[in-house]
């Protein structure tokens, strides 16, 4: 873990808790986070809430100026126009949202969203000054026939295109073999792809900028796990999916320094 980025724990809340429960779940986080002296400056936590959450999310968090970020978990690729059922960058902009997913496995399966999608959804979030989390992963198929790493190469490929070095992003590993299965990839794994990933960064955006983008890992995260990950050089956090919403949890991974001595 470079000590010039600082880590970001970001829970992804999916299609859970509507927006009474988001603010009593937000509330509670940053009670538990407050009450067990997190260092809010060394590691930044975000929640990624449903869209009809984030208005209560935004109230809450700038009312009692809680040391939360927090985004959106998907936005169009267009600003405006008869796109039913679309969120725009702008509106998430307006909420002060500072991040956006984009890309995430559910999203390019269930959805069908090509690599030409998420790299036109990644120009629309920095149009907006969102921060992309762009979201690159491989199936158990794919790791059978290319390898690992070679498909997160090519998808984050795909996602810069047209990026520019100025431009503030982050990256997120999430093996689809993992997600929600429980059984997570090893740090020895995590680590060689976003080694790859992160050359990919300097040889498309340049050495700077990939010095200074964080990698994030997801998949099967818990705080029995997140210890491991983050003693990796190149993971900078964790995209964290099912234990987000437990706060115990999602708490305990925040404090993953406790648990690597650093």
């Amino acid at each position: 873990m470079a000590v010039s980025r600082v880590p970001l724990i970001a829970g992804n809340w999916k299609m859970n808790l509507d927006h009474l429960q988001a603010i009593a779940f937000v509330q509670k986080l940053a009670w538990s986070l407050a009450d067990a002296k997190h260092d809010f400056a060394a590691v930044e936590v975000a929640v990624f809430p449903p869209f009809t959450d984030l208005r209560s999310v935004q109230t809450l968090v700038a009312a009692d100026k809680l040391p939360l970020a927090y985004g959106g978990q998907d936005l169009s690729a267009q600003d405006s126009g008869a796109y039913t059922g679309e969120i725009p960058g702008g509106f998430l902009k307006q909420l002060d949202c500072g991040y956006v997913i984009i890309g995430h496995s559910e999203r390019r399966t269930m959805h069908a969203e090509t690599d030409e999608v998420v790299a036109a959804k990644v120009q629309a979030a920095l149009r907006h000054d969102l921060v992309p989390i762009i979201c690159v992963g491989e199936t158990a198929e794919d790791l059978e026939e290319h390898g690992p790493s070679a498909v997160p190469v090519a998808q984050l490929k795909a996602a810069l295109a047209g990026v520019s070095s100025a431009a503030d992003i982050v990256v997120a590993y999430e093996p689809v073999w993992a997600i929600g299965s429980g059984q997570a990839a090893t740090p020895e794994q995590a680590e060689q792809v976003a080694a790859a990933l992160r050359a990919t960064l300097a040889e498309t955006l340049g050495e700077d900028v990939a010095a200074k983008t964080r990698i994030l890992y997801g998949g099967s995260v818990k705080a029995a796990n997140i210890a491991g990950f983050m003693r990796e050089p190149n993971v900078d956090g964790a995209l964290v999916g099912g234990a987000s919403l437990d706060i115990d949890e999602f708490s305990s991974i925040a404090r993953f320094q406790k648990h690597v001595g650093v």
